[in-house]
């Protein structure tokens, strides 16, 4: 008895002959220099091929003429989708089925690990105050620009999203960690977004807030006057009535006032723990 046609069905059942190849594992690296990885191994692409990926990774799916026409704006429709077909195809020889185009739209596909994603994923958490409390401390989020030696002009409205986001999230880590009586690490958060935007005044309250946590009224009198003589001189304004309530009602603010008239003017210096 012949036992081919067994051999045959294990060959296409089995042994997978006829399966699909197993996906691809790519990462995208978009903070600092762009990068990506195929199963692990660097991939080298064209400059426009890498700004296709940027693009789809940081925006999602879009259609395929206006994806043209922000990748190559100086140049006439016809060419630029002839450029954008050109880029799918470098694309997907690099990465067989990364791109996808299908019914005037191009995506990504393979569900690529984005280190922007991960990063507003794990910044949204953190901000609908979902941190894990005993698990990985929460980080400052601007440790890499994004694609800091790009220059194109669809780039500037996605480094101020990323921007935002990380000042919101260094004063949010910095009360949560002031929460939980960590207060030489929360000043450190809290003056990482007052380094960021000197102007923003809900950097200086978190400032001022987490020294009065502490019961450091003089250091808290100290960072308010300083937030009082940045916004004069840059902006001709006073700080709101919300922060100047939040230091004169304080414990002691009569005697901090007292101290800090007293002693000589000194720079800010970084925070460092005294809990």
């Amino acid at each position: 008895m012949s036992h081919r046609p067994e051999a045959r069905a294990a060959s296409t059942t089995g042994s997978g002959a006829r399966s699909s190849p197993p996906t691809p594992e790519v990462s995208i690296r978009l903070l600092g220099a762009f990068t990506m990885d195929v199963d692990g191994d660097p991939v080298a692409l064209p400059a426009g091929t890498q700004r296709l990926v940027a693009m789809l990774a940081l925006r999602g799916r879009t259609g395929r003429s206006r994806l043209a026409g922000l990748l190559w704006p100086d140049t006439e429709e016809r060419r630029a989708l002839a450029s954008l077909r050109t880029g799918i195809w470098r694309v997907n020889q690099a990465a067989p089925g990364l791109v996808v185009a299908a019914h005037g739209a191009v995506e990504l596909g393979l569900a690529p690990v984005v280190d922007v994603q991960r990063l507003i994923d794990r910044s949204h958490a953190l901000l609908r105050d979902e941190p894990d409390d005993e698990g990985l401390l929460p980080e400052d989020p601007g440790e890499g620009e994004l694609l800091p030696d790009w220059e194109d002009c669809w780039l500037d409205a996605e480094r101020e999203r990323l921007h935002q986001l990380r000042l919101h999230v260094l004063e949010a880590t910095a009360r949560w960690l002031s929460d939980r009586g960590r207060y030489g690490l929360a000043l450190e958060f809290a003056l990482a977004a007052l380094r960021a935007d000197e102007l923003r005044e809900s950097a200086h309250r978190a400032v001022v807030g987490i020294h009065l946590a502490e019961g450091n009224v003089v250091e808290a009198r100290r960072a308010y006057d300083a937030c009082c003589r940045t916004l004069h001189d840059e902006l001709g304004i006073e700080p709101s009535a919300s922060l100047t309530a939040l230091i004169t009602r304080a414990p002691g603010a009569a005697v901090a006032l007292h101290v800090v008239a007293l002693a000589p003017e000194r720079h800010p210096v970084s925070a460092t723990a005294r809990s």
